[in-house]
Parts: structure tokens; sequence; C-alpha cells
């Protein structure tokens, strides 16, 4: 039977480019036989990525300015990661970690399917809900590394872009060669794996479901899914799925939340409790991001900022429905010094795990929700307003206002035309809510500023508040190629100085293959002034 060690050599080996040598000096005596559907269950909670890729996305969006040198909370890796720059810095965040570690997940995922084949396969054994979970995960992690290191998925190019290897078995050679294939490749092996997988979710074996994709996760990624594929009726099917026609009971309790005590240990442990119905799926990682967005100098250089707030986020939206930041039952929270500007929602936590509790040495850890019902909702919106469904769009919206904000005013369509026809569009040193779109052709946006735009400019200008510090946010920048300029915020809080600007189309959008997997072989991403589209040669 295969063993669990030989795949995670083997995919080791494309993330690293380790030499054969090394691997087979540290090779283990005991390696497992998963021979069992304890093992494969067991196995199972390594399909979920070990770090995330909230830091490198967060940081590549507008949700971050430069608060200039006298600021020194920095390193090199976030300023490559800030300036879009092929990173080249080792972090336990870094690009090849994203992409190291969600192969290993994947590996995991391949490895439980063949031995659920080995032991005879689902009908014989009945291992319908494992294998559902080891398909969401596999699905799940390509769905992030093409959504990272490729560009966005566009139905009319997406057979010529290039993809991502989709490991569909367990490898038990040395340095096999792969090859990335085209970005609709990819995305047409996640709907396969999706589609194959949700009929036979199930939570029966799950201790805590919510760290596992349970069936309301389930469908949340699919609807997630089917909306960068562009498939947009699919993704209202699964959105409906999670929400239902009375999503409110799915929804964050922001009211409870501003009854308790308003320290930020209290408010980030509460947000990620498993009990909560709005965290459909959680998962854990290591990760500085509860340093980098809560109330630490961690990264500091680079911030989102009272500038930020008032005029593009949090504040800034409360106009739309009347208010400022005291209308939030939870608002955003300032922690300034000199040099020092972050104005945030407390969300995510900072973890500590020892390894040597006596030298006081460990790694970062947080714990963050993949999936909740107050994204899902804002997502489901944002297919109806595609779909030009505008009634059902705007009450979605104004669920979610209405969850977060204290006695807002009602949304409607006229309201929300109202707002954005009369808002400038955001250019670099004048910040509005608005930024200019360029949707691919499917979403049919129409004239500038005409019911539909302004409608899309609310639903992401809410998305942008609810993802704050998640990463999500570039995601979208990416779908609707938003143009993004990098500025140096003055001591008086103000745009100083334009330093770069992130063009539509621009190749820097996907972030590129690290430089150990390109140097094994796989082909880098091109970049503007370069036309290297051939596999590098090797050695």
């Amino acid at each position: 039977m295969r063993k669990i060690f030989a795949t995670i050599l083997a995919l080791a080996a494309l993330m690293t480019a380790v030499s054969c040598d090394e691997f087979l000096d540290r090779m283990p005596d005991n390696r497992a036989e998963i021979d069992s559907q304890q093992k494969i269950r067991a196995l199972l909670v390594s399909a979920y990525p070990a770090t995330d890729y909230m830091l490198v996305t967060e940081f590549m969006s507008d949700n971050v300015d430069d608060y200039g040198k006298n600021n020194p909370y920095t390193d090199r890796f976030i300023d490559q990661v800030y300036a879009w720059d092929d990173v080249t810095e080792t972090d336990n965040e870094d690009p090849e970690s994203v992409w190291g570690n969600s192969y290993l997940a994947i590996a995991a995922c391949n490895e439980a399917l063949q031995a659920i084949e080995n032991l005879g396969g689902v009908e014989e054994t009945g291992m319908y809900a494992e294998m559902a979970e080891a398909l969401l995960c596999r699905a799940y992690n390509h769905f992030i590394l093409v959504n990272v290191f490729c560009e966005a998925y566009d139905p009319a190019t997406a057979g010529k872009k290039l993809g991502i290897p989709y490991c569909l078995v367990p490898e038990t050679e040395l340095n096999p060669h792969y090859e990335r294939g085209t970005l609709a490749e990819v995305y047409e092996k996640i709907e396969r794996d999706i589609e194959a997988a949700l009929p036979y979710v199930s939570e029966e074996y799950y201790v805590v479901p919510k760290y596992h994709f349970n069936v309301k996760a389930a469908y949340a990624f699919a609807a997630r899914f089917y909306l960068y594929y562009e498939k947009y009726e699919k993704s209202l099917e699964c959105a409906n799925k999670v929400l239902g026609s009375q999503p409110s009971s799915l929804l964050r309790d922001w009211a409870y939340q501003a009854s308790m005590t308003q320290d930020y240990e209290v408010l980030v442990n509460h947000y990620i409790e498993s009990t909560l119905n709005c965290n459909l799926l959680l998962m854990t990682a290591y990760s500085k991001m509860g340093l980098a967005f809560g109330p630490y100098y961690v990264y500091s250089r680079y911030a989102h900022g009272e500038y930020l707030a008032n005029l593009e986020t949090g504040i800034a939206i409360t106009d739309l429905w009347g208010g400022n930041n005291d209308t939030y039952y939870s608002g955003m929270k300032i922690y300034a010094a000199t040099n020092l500007d972050k104005t945030i929602f407390w969300r995510l936590p900072y973890l500590f795990e020892f390894t040597d509790p006596v030298a006081r040495i460990g790694y970062y850890r947080t714990v963050y929700p993949a999936f909740t019902g107050d994204m899902t909702l804002l997502e489901r919106a944002e297919v109806n307003v595609i779909l030009e469904n505008y009634d059902d769009a705007v009450k979605d919206m104004n669920a979610w206002v209405k969850n977060i904000a204290m006695e807002p005013r009602e949304l409607t369509v006229k309201r929300i035309e109202n707002y954005f026809t009369n808002t400038k569009y955001t250019v670099w040193d004048t910040s509005s809510v608005m930024k200019h779109l360029h949707p691919h052709e499917s979403v049919r946006l129409g004239p500038e500023r005409g019911t539909k735009e302004c409608m899309l400019q609310c639903v992401l200008a809410l998305k942008r508040v609810e993802s704050l510090g998640s990463g999500l946010r570039w995601f979208d920048i990416k779908r609707y190629n938003i143009e993004i300029d990098r500025r140096i915020i003055n001591a008086a809080g103000r745009p100083a100085k334009k330093t770069d600007t992130l063009v539509q189309d621009d190749p820097r959008r996907a972030v590129q293959i690290p430089p150990k997997v390109r140097a094994a072989g796989m082909q880098a991403n091109p970049r503007n002034g370069s036309t290297e589209t051939e596999t590098p040669a090797t050695e």
C-alpha cells in the first residue's frame, strides 16, 4: 500500500526543490499505513492548509497605505508584498509557504481518496462522507492556489491563461514533472470535485464540525467558487442553500458583541467562536494577521489608517445609511502613536505556539473564519446585482447593514443610485468609496454610474468592510480589474506622494510562482518587459 510519506516527499520536492539525497538522509522508519476508516479520518485533518493566504493578499490590496520610512516596523518580505514585487524573501506566510502547504494538504486529500479505493471504494466501505471531505478540501486548496498565483477567471480568455498543477493522485516518485495547464482546466477540475462531493457531505463523524467542511460551509464554498467562475445562477443556488429566505440567524450578532467588554482579546476570541452560527468554517494557520491587524506595531508601516477608514472603507460607507463610526454596534478601533496609525476592526486573534517554552520561541498563529454567513449574504447580493435582481440584492444588503449598524436608514435602489451618482471616483490623493470597475463581459456593466454600476459599487463597498483584514478584498480587485495607487501618507495623515500604480491587466495581479518552484522547472508568470513563457532550464 502507498505510504503517506511517499506522497509528502514527492510534493515537497515540487515545493522546495531540495535534492533527493537530503530527503533520503532524513527518511523516517515509522511510515504509516492508511488502512482503516479511523486513519483516513485522522489524515483528513491535514487536508486543510497550515498557512493562510491572508497576509499576502491583504497587503497587496488597497486596504493598506505606506506611512513612510519614519515608521520602522516592516521587513524586506512585507516590503516586497506591498510593492507587488516578486517575493524573494522567506517568511512563514510567503508565497512559497502558501504554495507548499496547500500542495501538502492536497497530498493528504489524494492519499485519503487512494486509501478509500484500496479498501474497496466508497460503495464497499460506505465512506462517502470521507470522500466528500477529501474532494472539497482538494478543490478548496486548488481554488486558493489558482486565485493567488493566476489571473482572475475570464471565460473569454481562460483557455489561454496559465493555471496551476491540479494534483489528482498520490505521487510516489521524487521530482515528478508538473504542467501548469490552463486556467480553464483548473476551474473545470475544481467544479468536478465540488459537484462530486456536495451530495455526500455529512457532519456525523466530525467532533467539531466548524473546523471541517460541514454542509453549510460546503455550499458557501460552492457559492463563492461559482461567483468567481462567473456561473451566477449556480452561485445563487448554492448561496440559497446556505442562507434560505431568512438569513438573520446566520449573521454575526454585532449587538451582543457591543455589549461585551471592548477588549482586544475578549472580542477576537469571541469572533472565532465555533458555537456562533455565522462562522461556517474555521481554519487555523501559522499567521501574523492577528498582530498586523491588531493593536500592535507589527508591520504598521503599511496600515489601514484613519485616512482609509474615513474616506474609503468602514467610516466612509456609513454615510450611505446616515451615520459614522458610532453607528456600528462594535466600531472601528484606533491604535495610534508617533508614526503609527491603525484604524481597524478587531477580528482575528494573535496566538503563539511555543516550541520551546524555556527559550520562549515558537510560531505565530491565528484562527480565521474561511466562510461566514455574513460574507455569503453579500456574495449572494453581488450575484443578484449581476443578474439584475435588484430588489433581492437590496434586501440582502439591508439585512447586513441592519445587523452591523444601529438604526440605519433603509437602503433602496434609488438611495444607492443617488449616493454613488454623487460620489466622485477615487484618485490617488482624493479618496472615496468608489473606484472604476472593469469587469468581464459576463457582468454586462452598462453605462457609467448607471443603476447596475451603483449597485455593484455598493455591494463591493460592503464586502470590503466585512472582509477587512481577511485578504478577500484582493480577489475582488482582481475580478473587477480595479486599479490601485500606492501612496505615502504624511505626518498630517494625508496622501503626500504616489509611488506606483497597479493598472488594469497588470501581470503583477498574479503572484509570481515561488523561486524554488521555478528553479525546479515550473513555468513562471509573465511580467512586464519579460516574454518568459518557456519552462526555465534546469541543471
